[in-house]
């Protein structure tokens, strides 16, 4: 097994100061999970392509704007004074964000674009008082707002336009956002790797519970019949299919990598493995859940179009990160997670055309199947790998 490899080569890392998400920031995390059940909501309330796009588009900056964070976590290393403050009051400000997001892109998209920009504001203005006594931080944080504020700027503008110009705003925001990383890259940002992996496998956790939430949102109002409990179980098999596939040994892995990593390595790793790669996983498990919600309402109708991409295709995109995430952590190409991922997008037009039932029941067997493959073929070394790597 390549993983095997990826952990066992080389000297361990040197020991250093263990640095544990507090709970400060999972409660600031809460608010997100507030965010997170309003895209899925923000789309199944209109399930067309336009509204999916908006829906991502949302996710996105929603997604940067906690990963903000979780990198001002990372580098304050406290819950206490000047970062418990502003943790608190960007809480308040993204709770705003939550509240607009059905109407972002209509009544209340001004209040988004203000309410947005407090929360990027208040970020940058905790960083630069981090960096006053450290010249290394100030630089790499003055470099960070370059990209940042001309976000939240956009943001507002798209709340005072309206039409293709609101939309060129939110285009133009979203390639300053994703981008503004690699055009001014990481160098000089110091990053504890176990704060980091710990933070982003918790938001994960967070994601799936809105699949969770989902099911029983879709299931609500109607009656607990056979087929409603049957989708139910397979909407969970798949979810704890998909939580098996990040936590089991992929999480682990990838955390000892990265905390072997050190410098420049160490930041890039921050910002590829997790900034960028848990972005599509986020994505695709909120994706699954519009489509878990869909079949819960009609489990023997067949799915419109953008429920079943959720269903089918947000389950590949996840497995499709996975794929992605190995290769840039350990070098190596997860070919059985490929396989299953171009199934189940070959399967998104067969899911408009059969009842939603079997289509849920064919996601969730080409998910037990990866797993119970995974499990045999490499049973010897993923316990080696586990026991080894478990804290």
């Amino acid at each position: 097994m390549t993983e095997t490899m990826a952990v066992t080569e080389g000297a361990p890392p040197e020991a250093e100061p263990e640095q544990r998400v507090t709970a400060l920031e999972l409660f600031f995390d809460l608010v997100f999970v507030f965010a997170i059940t309003q895209v899925t909501g923000f789309i199944a309330a209109d399930p067309e392509w336009m509204r999916l796009l908006q829906g991502m588009a949302i996710l996105i900056v929603i997604w940067w704007a906690w990963a903000s964070f979780a990198w001002l976590g990372n580098t304050a290393g406290t819950d206490e004074g000047l970062f418990r403050v502003t943790l608190f009051a960007a809480a308040g400000g993204m709770l705003i964000v939550a509240i607009a997001m059905p109407r972002a892109f209509g009544q209340d998209a001004l209040a988004f674009g203000i309410a947005y920009a407090i929360v990027r504001a208040l970020h940058i203005g905790a960083y630069a008082i981090l960096g006053r006594d450290d010249p290394q931080l100030a630089l790499v944080v003055r470099r960070l707002a370059r990209s940042m504020l001309p976000v939240a700027l956009l943001l507002v503008l798209a709340g005072l336009v309206d039409g293709p110009v609101r939309t060129a705003c939110w285009i133009l925001a979203i390639v300053i956002e994703i981008g503004g990383l690699f055009v001014f890259g990481v160098d000089g940002w110091r990053v504890d790797a176990g704060h980091m992996a710990e933070r982003h496998g918790l938001i994960v956790i967070i994601a799936l519970g809105e699949s969770i939430v989902a099911l029983g949102a879709g299931a609500e109002g109607h009656a607990l019949d056979v087929g409603t409990i049957v989708a139910v179980v397979l909407g969970l098999t798949v979810a704890f299919a998909m939580w098996w596939a990040y936590f089991d040994v992929v999480a682990l892995v990838a955390a000892r990598r990265f905390q072997r990593a050190v410098g420049a390595e160490r930041a890039r790793i921050a910002r590829d493995s997790y900034t960028f790669l848990h972005a599509p996983m986020i994505a695709g498990i909120i994706l699954f859940a519009l489509g878990a919600k869909k079949t819960l309402v009609h489990v023997d109708d067949a799915l419109e179009a953008v429920p079943a991409v959720g269903l089918c295709g947000g389950v590949a995109m996840y497995l499709l990160a996975h794929v992605a995430f190995r290769l840039r952590n350990v070098h190596s190409l997860n070919t059985a997670r490929l396989a299953v991922a171009v199934v189940l997008l070959a399967l998104i037009p067969v899911a408009t055309v059969i009842p939603a039932l079997l289509a849920m029941a064919i996601v969730a067997a080409l998910m037990v199947a990866l797993l119970s493959y995974e499990f045999i073929r490499f049973h010897e070394a993923r316990e080696r790998l586990r026991h080894a790597l478990a804290p």
